[in-house]
């Protein structure tokens, strides 16, 4: 018996939500019909890597960030990061930084 491969999980909903763009606003600036991008939203249809890149583009982020990252979630640590003023994130990552040398050291 051959085993059905599962998709990869994507955010892509939630990044267009998080972007407050509609099926058709996404669709429209990847150059695609509205019933794709619901098709790969609910798992009916695989993504390939263009749209991937191109689904990325229109919403901001990165094709990795598609597949791994939720931008819904609160508490993860790249939706704490936004939240930070860039005038402030050099501080954050010595904080982070430092963390990371005393792991070192007590472990």
């Amino acid at each position: 018996m051959i085993k059905k491969q599962q998709r990869q999980r994507i955010f892509l909903k939630e990044w267009r939500k998080h972007r407050g763009i509609t099926q058709e606003g996404l669709a429209d600036r990847i150059g695609i019909d509205r019933t794709i991008v619901s098709k790969i939203e609910n798992g009916k249809l695989d993504y390939h890597q263009a749209f991937l890149e191109a689904a990325a583009y229109a919403l901001m982020c990165e094709p990795a960030d598609l597949l791994v990252r939720d931008p819904t979630a609160p508490d993860a640590i790249w939706t704490i990061w936004e939240r930070i003023p860039p005038a402030e994130r050099p501080k954050a990552q010595a904080v982070l930084q430092a963390l990371t040398n005393t792991s070192k050291k007590s472990a």
